[in-house]
């Protein structure tokens, strides 16, 4: 059987815990299965509710990510290693899963480093953020993540990341998850969200990129638009991982990684990144 990662989004409209019973029962048919999950909505809210309101950073090449002061990161913590990754958990325990909720700070299972200086653009102008506590994941314990796989258990990884001397560090979950694939070997990357894939136009849902082969790389690249350039750059990390397929679907709705795993989405093959 194969070994799959599924991360799930935390946009506005997801609900994680609805794809638990599907996710029980690719354990049962024999897979190896570890799920990453978001919770961007539920921190902006929370974050709104504490008077700390979510500030968005966006680079000079258009991806978006969260502003993160210490403040931010422990509302970050609150919502994404708190509510979120024990709501799963729970639900998957519901279904017979034998499920262990951890961050990427537990046992060092991600490493990342701190961007020591960020570029972001607002209104026209370039400036500097030095005090970010943002970063990316640069290895992972895929030894650990193994042995808990091969003892029956399903990890449900959030961020955040943590540094080498120890700082924890908000890290995009897509492309944590891409990481986390390549590391394990996976066969298998689904990207779901509250859209149903890369879409030529953001503002047509109907205009759904099917799949993405080498020679149409760059027109994904600029078809992607905001939060879904990390997801692009995710498929093509994972890919050049060693990943089989990736594929950026909808979370939403009955079936959702059957759907994804029979190619409903945008499907990235191996073939479309150079080894």
């Amino acid at each position: 059987m194969s070994t799959i990662v599924i991360k799930i989004g935390g946009g506005e409209g997801i609900e994680p815990t609805a794809l638990s019973p599907e996710i029980a029962s690719l354990v049962r048919e024999g897979h190896r299965v570890v799920v990453v999950h978001g919770g961007s909505h539920e921190t902006n809210v929370l974050a709104e509710a504490l008077g700390h309101p979510t500030q968005t950073i966006t680079s000079p090449g258009g991806q978006q990510s969260r502003r993160t002061d210490r403040r931010t990161l422990e509302i970050f913590e609150m919502v994404y290693c708190g509510k979120v990754n024990k709501a799963v958990v729970e639900s998957l325990r519901q279904e017979g899963v034998d499920a262990i909720g951890l961050s990427g700070i537990d046992a060092g299972l991600w490493i990342g480093s701190r961007k020591e200086a960020i570029r972001a653009v607002e209104d026209g102008r370039t400036f500097i953020i030095r005090d970010d506590l943002s970063g990316r994941v640069e290895r992972v314990d895929a030894a650990f993540l193994n042995l808990l796989m091969d003892a029956g258990r399903v990890v449900v990884l959030t961020p955040p990341a943590v540094t080498e001397d120890g700082i924890a560090i908000n890290v995009d979950a897509d492309r944590a998850a891409a990481a986390t694939a390549g590391a394990i070997g996976a066969d298998e990357l689904l990207l779901l969200s509250n859209v149903p894939g890369l879409l030529r136009d953001a503002a047509d849902q109907d205009s759904l990129i099917e799949s993405v082969e080498r020679e149409d790389l760059e027109h994904a690249r600029s078809a992607a638009k905001g939060r879904m350039k990390n997801k692009v750059l995710a498929a093509e990390e994972a890919l050049a991982g060693g990943v089989g397929r990736v594929v950026i679907g909808s979370a939403g709705g009955e079936g959702a990684i059957e759907r994804a795993r029979a190619g409903r989405g945008t499907v990235f093959a191996c073939g479309a990144v150079a080894s």
